[in-house]
């Protein structure tokens, strides 16, 4: 009985083997031929791009990750003249010609670009150094002084860049964080009063202890802590939602961490996938939060005297903030948050304000279903300036070295989709400039001003920190 066991599991085995290779080679070809039909005439019967680019260059300007290609295909790129094909073609034969394209790349050995050594803007002619590398999912960046730089790596390592060289291990004793989909260790920012308190602040995806199950309930959390010879220390909790708030969903943590000339901390919580809690005051995400830097609440707080509030919140309504400034000159709080498929938005963040997620979007759900017909509603805020198609907007500075000194006090847009950076001139509160000075090195997570006056990108993919300097002459 054992022998005939054993015989029917290897037949079994190789009779599903036989179908996976036959639907491999069958995808394949049909890939082939939907290309044919529906993309050969734009980019080329080879590939090798006519009235539209090549696919087999490494360069994918609107996203190169197969969900971003497929939505493109799917959805179409309508500024561009791209039709969508969600009416021609089903979801597997898209996947069929997306499969068909990596093959084709894979034949013809194409890799990724490298990394530019120089750019061009209209400005300047920039050198690109590698600042740090051989990161996991690098994060974050901020400066404790010209000689040392802080880069979370989203698995949990806070890492410390000492006069130019990464330390080889991380910092010790950093808080245990949920490294799954968009969550783990997301921002690191260091008081402007260092030199006198060694503050340094942590925002990450976070646990309750004592939960059991295969998909805990999570949520973004704030903490402060010191360095001490290479180990987290003096740890202090700023702000954890109520445990009732904790959802079991993966993705829209925020975070930022920012502070204000009046020594406010401003943070941002995602709306953890349940956009319509955006809404609701008495949850924590989807809100801009406002703390002074130990934890206390502000009296002027715009939601402080409402009973069923939270009383840190400073603003509701947002979908999931991933870039935060605070400019130069006024103090104000500026944000770039992510929309859906499209709206993803530059928005000026003021006390109590509603920016309308999801009541109103310019955006659409990533299958193209509509969200929301609505674009303005009296008594919710409209950007400052919208990107659709969405950029996948994340990392956000005001400019304020000295190094580029025609780009002072504009506004530094990282961006993962596209895997640039952009550079926004803001007038008057409205965006009259606007121009990529660095494009098609990685998913930008992160940019920021060094203390040096140069300027810092964090890119995913590769894992790695570049450092933009204007050329010598």
């Amino acid at each position: 009985m054992r022998t005939i066991s054993r015989c029917t599991q290897s037949f079994t085995l190789l009779v599903i083997a036989t179908f996976v290779l036959y639907f491999q080679a069958k995808a394949q070809s049909d890939g082939a031929g939907l290309y044919q039909k529906f993309c050969a005439q734009c980019h080329g019967a080879d590939l090798s791009g006519g009235n539209a680019s090549s696919l087999l260059d490494g360069i994918w300007q609107f996203g190169a990750e197969n969900s971003y290609v497929i939505r493109n295909i799917k959805h179409g790129i309508a500024h561009l003249g791209m039709p969508s094909y969600e009416r021609s073609m089903t979801d597997a034969d898209i996947r069929a010609v997306v499969q068909y394209i990596r093959d084709a790349e894979a034949d013809k050995g194409v890799v990724k670009p490298p990394t530019p050594e120089m750019v061009e803007t209209m400005d300047y002619f920039i050198e690109v150094e590698t600042f740090a590398d051989d990161l996991e999912v690098p994060w974050s960046i901020d400066f404790i002084d010209p000689a040392t730089a802080l880069i979370t790596e989203r698995p949990g390592r806070l890492r410390v860049v000492k006069n130019g060289v990464m330390l080889p291990e991380p910092v010790n004793n950093t808080p245990k964080v949920l490294n799954e989909g968009q969550g783990g260790l997301l921002d690191v920012a260091v008081d402007p009063d260092y030199a006198q308190n060694g503050w340094i602040y942590l925002a990450y995806s976070h646990v309750l202890e004592n939960q059991q199950g295969d998909r805990l309930p999570a949520m973004t959390r704030i903490v402060r802590g010191k360095i001490e010879n290479h180990t987290w220390i003096d740890e202090e909790l700023l702000f954890e939602a109520p445990p009732e708030t904790y959802n079991t969903m993966r993705h829209h943590y925020g975070c930022r961490i920012v502070f204000d000339p009046w020594g406010y901390l401003y943070f941002a919580v995602g709306d953890r996938g349940r956009g319509f809690q955006a809404q609701d005051f008495t949850l924590p995400n989807g809100k801009v939060h406002r703390i002074h830097k130990d934890g206390r609440i502000p009296e002027n707080n715009p939601f402080l005297y409402d009973e069923k509030a939270m009383k840190s919140l400073f603003s509701l309504g947002n979908r999931n903030i991933q870039g935060m400034a605070i400019h130069p000159g006024t103090g104000e709080l500026w944000v770039t948050e992510h929309g859906p498929m499209g709206g993803d938005e530059l928005n000026l963040i003021r006390a109590g304000k509603n920016y309308g997620w999801e009541t109103i979007t310019y955006g659409r759900n990533y299958n193209g279903t509509t969200i929301t017909e609505l674009t303005h509603i009296p008594g919710m805020e409209q950007p400052i300036f919208y990107w659709n198609p969405s950029l996948a907007v994340c990392g956000l500075d005001f400019y304020t070295g000295n190094l580029f000194t025609k780009w002072k006090n504009r506004l530094l847009v990282g961006a993962l989709k596209y895997e640039e950076v952009r550079l926004l001139q803001i007038e008057e509160e409205r965006v009259i400039h606007e121009q990529v000075i660095f494009k098609g090195a990685g998913r930008v997570r992160d940019v920021a001003t060094g203390t040096d006056g140069a300027i810092y990108i964090v890119l995913n993919n590769p894992g790695k920190v570049v450092r933009l300097v204007p050329e010598k002459e």
